[in-house]
C-alpha cells in the first residue's frame, strides 16, 4: 500500500473490513495527512494515539459543536438538530448537560443492573442454543444493549422492536439496505429516523412524569443541577444519544469481538479455559475493533500539529482504529491478545467526551461473553460477516454461525 492509494472516503473499503493497511501507511508516512474529498473541503486525517488524545483534551480549540462530529458536511438544519446531542456539544454547555445526567446515571445505578443483565444474557443464549445455528448479530449481539436501554428508560415491550429498527436507520445512513426505501442514502434519511425517535422520546418523558417508576427516565425528569432540570428537548436528545452510543456501539463491539475470537481460535480456547481473563479480553476486544471509526473536530484557531499548519475552521477527522493500533503505544499492535497488559486503548474516547456509559458497556460485554464462551461450544462462522457500509460505525449487519446444540439453562 502506497500513500497515494490511501482513500478513507471509500466506503466499499470499509465494507470489506477496517482498512488497517491505509492507517499503517498514514501513521508511518503522514500521521497528520491532508485528505481531499469530493463532497467537502477536505480534512486532516489524525491517525496517531497521542495526537488524538491531545486534540480530545482541548475541546475549546477543536470543536465538536461548530460543524458536528460526522465526516460528511452537514446541512444547516441537520447541524442545528445534532448540536443538541451531547456528542456534538462544547464546554461549558456540554459540562452542564453531562453533570445533570450524571446525577441520574450513577455508578451505583449501573452496578445495580448486573444481576438483571446476567438474567438477560441467560435468556438470550437460551433462545438460540437448542437450534445450533443463528445470526449472531440479530440474535446474540443485538438483544442485550437494546433490552438494557429499554428497561432503563421504561420502554414498553410492544415498542422495543420499532425502537431497534429506527435506531439502525439512525446510524446506517450510508448503507442503502438499512434505509426505509432501500435506495436513498444520506445523512438526511438518518435525520428522519432521529426525528421519529425524538418524538417517541417525548412520549417516554410524559409517561415518566405521569407514572413515575424506578427507572432512568424518572430519575432524569427529577434530576436537578443548581435548581435546573432537563428540558423536554434535552430529555429527548439524551434518549437519542443512548440509542446511538449505548446500543449500536455495544452491539457492534460484541459482534466484532466474536469475530476476533473466531479468527484467533487459540485466544478463544484460552478464554474458555480461564474465565478470569474476561475483563482483559473485553479490553482487548475494544482496542482491536472499536465500534467507532471516526469523529470530526473543527479547528477554532490556527495551530500546528506535527509540523503541519492547521488553519482556523479546518476539518480534522480522528481515526480511532488507527490510534488503537499505534506502534508507539501498543506492542505488536496487530496481534490479538486477550491478556494484553497494559492496554490503554481509547475505544471509549478521551477527555471531555469520554463515553458516559463506558462502565455499563463494559459490564454488558463482560456478561455476554462470559455466557457465550461458557455455554456455546464449537461455534464457527458459516459465511463471511456482512459489514456496514460506513466510515463512521465499524458495524456488522449479519454473521451466520453454527455451534453444538445445547440445553437451555435451568
Amino acid at each position: 500500500m502506497q500513500l497515494s492509494n490511501v482513500n478513507l472516503n471509500d466506503l466499499d473499503a470499509f465494507e470489506r473490513g477496517c482498512p488497517h493497511e491505509m492507517f499503517d501507511v498514514l501513521r508511518r508516512e503522514a500521521p497528520v495527512y491532508w485528505h481531499e474529498e469530493n463532497a467537502g473541503p477536505g480534512y486532516w486525517a489524525i491517525t496517531k494515539y497521542e495526537d488524538l488524545k491531545q486534540i480530545s483534551r482541548q475541546p475549546t480549540r477543536f470543536s465538536s459543536e461548530k460543524m458536528g462530529i460526522l465526516l460528511r458536511e452537514p446541512e444547516p438544519e441537520t447541524l442545528e438538530f445534532t448540536r443538541n446531542i451531547m456528542l456534538s456539544m462544547d464546554p461549558p454547555r456540554h459540562r452542564r448537560h453531562r453533570a445533570l445526567i450524571n446525577k441520574a446515571f450513577t455508578p451505583r445505578m449501573v452496578e445495580g443492573l448486573r444481576p438483571r443483565i446476567r438474567e438477560m444474557v441467560r435468556g438470550i443464549v437460551d433462545a438460540v442454543i437448542e437450534r445450533g445455528e443463528c445470526d449472531f448479530v440479530e440474535e446474540l449481539a443485538a438483544p442485550l444493549p437494546m433490552l438494557v436501554i429499554c428497561e432503563m428508560m421504561g420502554v414498553p415491550e410492544e415498542d422495543r422492536r420499532r425502537v431497534y429498527e429506527v435506531g439502525n436507520r439512525m446510524v446506517g445512513f450510508d448503507d442503502p439496505e438499512l434505509q426505509a426505501d432501500g435506495e436513498r442514502i444520506s445523512v438526511e434519511s438518518g435525520m428522519e429516523a432521529s426525528a421519529e425517535m425524538f418524538m417517541y422520546a417525548g412520549k417516554l418523558r410524559e409517561r415518566a412524569i405521569s407514572s413515575p417508576a424506578d427507572d432512568l427516565a424518572t430519575a432524569l425528569v427529577r434530576a436537578e443541577l443548581d435548581g435546573e432540570r432537563l428540558s423536554e428537548a434535552d430529555f429527548n436528545f439524551f434518549f437519542l444519544l443512548l440509542l446511538i452510543a449505548g446500543n449500536e456501539t455495544t452491539r457492534t463491539v460484541t459482534t466484532n469481538g466474536m469475530i476476533s475470537l473466531l479468527e484467533h481460535p487459540e485466544q478463544l480456547s484460552r478464554l474458555q479455559a480461564d474465565l478470569s481473563l474476561i475483563d482483559s479480553a473485553v479490553e482487548e476486544i475494544l482496542r482491536f475493533s472499536p465500534a467507532v471509526h471516526s469523529f470530526r473536530r473543527t479547528a477554532m484557531e490556527d495551530t500546528v500539529i506535527r509540523g503541519q499548519e492547521i488553519r482556523k475552521d479546518d476539518k480534522l477527522i480522528l481515526w480511532y482504529p488507527s490510534a488503537n493500533r499505534d506502534e508507539d503505544v501498543f506492542r505488536e499492535p496487530h496481534r490479538f491478545d486477550i491478556g494484553r497488559s497494559p492496554n490503554d486503548h481509547i475505544a471509549f474516547g478521551f477527555g471531555e467526551h469520554y463515553c458516559l456509559g463506558a462502565n455499563l458497556a463494559r459490564m454488558e460485554l463482560q456478561e455476554i461473553f462470559r455466557e457465550i464462551v461458557t455455554r456455546i461450544q464449537g461455534i464457527e462462522m458459516t459465511a463471511a460477516p456482512r459489514r456496514l457500509r460506513s466510515n463512521f460505525i465499524n458495524g456488522v449487519k449479519e454473521m451466520r454461525v453454527r455451534f453444538e446444540p445445547g440445553p437451555r439453562s435451568a
